[in-house]
């Protein structure tokens, strides 16, 4: 090993970089541990275990490629590997699925009552799948990582408008639910067993 290859690896400090990502795939594969018993015992979602699945061996190569393969070689570091670029393209799968499936069960929870507020949930998830969309194009543009620092827009309007969903969804349910009490008092009169 060269003594120009040796000093540079002792000034290199990749703890708070790269251990917090190694830190985040250790924690994926344990709510991957999770996901697992969830599919197990709900087998309707073996689409999003699949979808979870590619998404822990996709973030997994990620890491292995920056930390094993190419560990201290700046020009690789600089680079976005494709399993980064393809993680994000699941992500966004992930997330239109579980807010669709959320939909469903608006729409059931609200049978027999209008179905205005389902539809205008459907319509708020249909229109926020096309900030996913422009997440995935602001990805695969950009080859390196240093392009990404004056283009954070992409991803500050992808997490924004996903939160933004979700308090819809959330507060759709709580209003369906709240309004769908059946007039029994919360102490039912049960016969004594005397």
């Amino acid at each position: 090993m060269s003594s120009s290859t040796e000093n540079t690896s002792l000034h290199l400090d990749l703890g708070k970089t790269f251990g917090a990502l190694f830190i985040g795939v250790a924690l994926s594969s344990v709510l991957f541990g999770v996901t697992n018993v969830q599919a197990f015992i709900y087998f309707q979602v073996i689409w999003l275990w699949i979808l979870d699945a590619v998404h822990l061996a996709l973030i997994t190569h990620c890491v292995y490629y920056y930390l094993a393969a190419n560990y201290a070689n700046l020009t690789v570091l600089a680079e976005i590997v494709w399993s980064f670029r393809l993680q994000i393209v699941i992500d966004v799968f992930i997330v239109y699925t579980v807010h669709v499936m959320y939909v469903y069960r608006i729409w059931i929870v609200s049978k027999g009552r209008s179905r205005v507020l389902p539809t205008i949930v459907a319509i708020i998830v249909i229109l926020g799948s096309g900030v996913g969309i422009v997440l995935i194009w602001a990805v695969y543009r950009y080859h390196v990582f240093s392009d990404w620092i004056g283009v954070q827009w992409p991803t500050y309007m992808a997490l924004g408008v996903v939160a933004f969903i979700d308090f819809i969804i959330a507060s759709s349910l709580c209003y369906i639910l709240a309004t769908s009490r059946t007039g029994f008092s919360r102490q039912g009169t049960v016969p004594s067993p005397i």
